[in-house]
């Protein structure tokens, strides 16, 4: 199979080269930098394309002769290029954290016979695949929680954070209103709202704050209470709060000296030269879901962790192990025909599929990542 990677960054890389190692897959990663393209060359099988994937005839050329589309472009071209995707009839998985309802896409992929799983990271990702397995499971689920965060190893001022994925990315989930159900009613609360000390297995003591991570669960899953809260160490998210409110994330460009600048631009732009890992450092992946519910007449909480670090073998980020192996995992579900729904497919219902959560984890333990269950009994 002909696979096509659109993105070659810190995950879209790691992705390019796990699917290299299939003997029946053929793997090209496109980038509009050709340095990006030319060091996986130099690390794997994959062949290197470059191009302007905000450019529609482009994207359609790249995708033109595959089977199978990857999509780990910013979330601010998510959406129009997944749209690009699905009108050329090519299945998809995409990592890309778009602001736009990807239901809307929905008749179209039907219309094309297209499957296309969105959201397919690790947070939204994982976590909606752990919601859908078990809500399989229950007779009736009552409430979903995930708290999630990817941090460096080593805690740095004034930031105390790295980001190993696109920083624009992440100062979307600083701004964004975070939506969630509370008594089966959908609630709106500013990012960064609600912060809350927590201590997780393995890990320092860390904050957690609202995000916008519950996205597509709210309209497949009837669970009267959901929630996710990013996490960080304490203190980044009033830091964030001032830097918000201050004007620094505001798209809409400014006057400078007669120059139009936009804040979230320039903002965007420092922070990624100051978010980067350095050569000594390293990263962790932190989350725990847990969901409650009743099964047989039993009042049951299952939970699930995940502790994952840097890989100094291959020099491969948490982030990028934990959020693009769960979409090549599942990429190759889909080429394989272990998920073959068509329309747009939320993570959740790839673990509401027969095989596919089992599957998943089993591979996850191939590459190293452990992600334990525990069930209790609660009365």
């Amino acid at each position: 199979m002909k696979i096509v990677v659109l993105g070659a960054g810190l995950v879209g890389g790691a992705m390019a080269i796990d699917l290299a190692k299939e003997p029946n897959f053929t793997v090209t990663a496109v980038d509009a930098r050709q340095e990006a393209v030319d060091r996986l060359a130099q690390q794997a099988p994959v062949a290197g394309l470059t191009a302007d994937l905000s450019n529609k005839p482009q994207v359609a050329a790249a995708i033109a002769d595959s089977d199978l589309v990857i999509s780990a472009v910013p979330g601010f071209m998510g959406f129009a290029t997944l749209r690009e995707i699905i009108s050329a009839g090519k299945n998809v998985v995409d990592i890309s954290f778009f602001n736009e309802d990807a239901f809307l896409l929905d008749d179209l992929a039907r219309e094309k016979g297209v499957t296309a799983v969105v959201d397919c990271g690790v947070a939204p990702g994982l976590c909606n695949i752990l919601a859908g397995y078990v809500y399989q499971q229950l007779d009736q689920t009552e409430s979903y929680l995930c708290l999630v965060g990817g941090l460096p190893q080593q805690r740095r001022w004034p930031f105390e954070y790295k980001a190993v994925f696109s920083p624009i990315d992440v100062l979307e989930e600083y701004t964004r209103p975070a939506r969630f159900v509370v008594d089966g009613r959908q609630v709106v609360r500013p990012a960064l709202s609600d912060v809350e000390i927590v201590d997780l297995p393995g890990v320092d003591t860390l904050e957690a704050f609202n995000t916008d991570g519950v996205r597509s669960l709210m309209k497949t899953l009837d669970i009267p209470f959901m929630k996710e809260k990013t996490l960080r160490y304490p203190g980044h998210a009033e830091l964030m709060r001032v830097f918000r409110e201050s004007g620094f994330f505001d798209a809409a460009p400014v006057s400078v000296d007669g120059q139009m600048v936009s804040p979230l631009a320039l903002t965007g732009k420092l922070l990624f030269d100051r978010w980067q890992l350095g050569p000594d450092e390293t990263d962790f992946t932190v989350m725990q879901v847990t969901l409650e519910g009743r099964l047989d007449g039993r009042r049951l909480r299952y939970t699930y962790d995940i502790l994952d670090r840097f890989d100094r073998e291959t020099a491969t980020t948490s982030m990028a192990r934990t959020t693009g192996y769960t979409c090549t995992i599942i990429a190759r579900q889909v080429a394989g025909g272990l998920f073959s729904q068509t329309g747009i497919c939320p993570p959740e219902q790839v673990g509401q599929t027969p095989g596919c959560f089992e599957n998943l984890k089993a591979e996850y333990g191939r590459r190293g990542i452990q992600l334990s269950e525990t069930v209790t009994e609660l009365d």
